[in-house]
């Protein structure tokens, strides 16, 4: 099959041949349909470690497929069901996998492999497709799932003012469910405004520059202090710009992945003692379901609106390339049946 290869940190990606994957008992083969370029994947090529990447790995977690094969063990599923994938594989036996919540199993470890032609995973991290949602949208359940936890996560209540640092997929899937959910304004902030049009489309209010005077924008735009502020980027600097644009006693919820650390004074998260709140993953037995209905062909709001490209394998490299140097792409589908 092809594949798409992280060799080193300043290296391109290579596409090249790999062996064709064979199941164990309780896995399945995918045919991938489609996988999403992640920022995490563009993170994880700068700074491999932390999550344990070397040489000769397959980057993708955000997949969705068809089965080809299963498993001596498998009978949840069979040749030719779709399928998205939750890319968290957890331990399967203990108490957090069996609630459905293997993103904190203590062997948790996060899958790659979806920029392929066929990727091999557990049976259980699979959920077949609900009717009306394609196999080359499902690919989204995986962020819109991460874009609900962290709504959940804040506590979020009908007539809330939301503001939403970092207008990226998170970003503007986190703006698609506050809306959806009752927020009564929604308004992102970016360092650019190419994503402004895409973000109303998905139901934000409005939309500022990030930079001098953010605070006093976002008050206004959002008719008062915002109630919660979401960080969708990981950027230093980032968490300490929501602290002070936050209404006192407000929320800021982490949701950006920020490698190498931070440097903030928490003097003015305690003079207006916010609630600080991480958030990571999701929960597989409801909230990757949710998001995977809402994928579903007719609604008035289609999460779908984040895509703006959708490539076979051989262009992935400079692609790649491209959204690690932030072009006005979006989200990014690899689709390896596209040529």
């Amino acid at each position: 099959m092809k594949a798409v290869i992280f060799d080193a940190v300043g290296q391109p990606l290579r596409v090249s041949d790999r062996p064709d994957p064979t199941p164990a008992p309780d896995e399945v083969v995918l045919r991938v349909a489609a996988c999403g370029i992640c920022g995490s994947d563009l993170h994880m090529s700068v700074d491999p470690e932390p999550f344990g990447i070397a040489g000769d790995f397959v980057f993708g977690h955000e997949i969705a497929g068809e089965v080809v094969a299963t498993g001596g063990g498998v009978d949840t599923l069979k040749a030719g069901d779709l399928v998205a994938v939750v890319p968290m594989r957890g331990c399967g036996h203990c108490p957090r996998c069996l609630a459905g919540d293997p993103a904190r199993c203590p062997d948790m470890t996060l899958i790659g492999g979806g920029y392929a032609d066929y990727v091999c995973v557990a049976a259980r991290q699979c959920r077949v497709l609900p009717d009306g949602v394609a196999a080359s949208d499902a690919a989204l359940a995986e962020p819109l799932s991460v874009a609900l936890h962290c709504i959940i996560r804040s506590g979020m209540k009908p007539g809330d003012r939301v503001a939403i640092l970092g207008a990226g997929p998170i970003g503007l899937l986190v703006a698609f469910w506050a809306r959806r959910l009752g927020a009564s304004s929604v308004v992102m902030a970016d360092l650019y405004d190419h994503q402004a049009e895409r973000a109303r489309a998905l139901g934000a209010t409005g939309f500022a520059l990030s930079g001098a005077g953010l605070s006093e924008n976002l008050n206004d735009q959002c008719g008062g202090p915002p109630d919660i502020v979401f960080e969708c980027v990981g950027k230093p600097g980032l968490l300490q710009a929501a602290v002070e644009a936050v209404r006192l006693q407000g929320k800021v919820i982490g949701v950006g992945l920020c490698i190498g650390g931070d440097e903030w004074d928490p003097f003015v998260a305690l003079s207006k003692e916010i609630d600080l709140i991480f958030s990571a993953f999701f929960h597989q037995a409801n909230e990757f379901g949710v998001a995977l209905d809402a994928l579903a062909k007719g609604a008035v709001v289609a999460p779908q609106v984040i895509i703006t490209d959708r490539i076979g394998l051989s262009p992935v490299p400079p692609v790649f390339e491209g959204l690690r140097r932030r072009t006005t792409q979006c989200k990014v589908l690899i689709q390896p049946e596209l040529v």
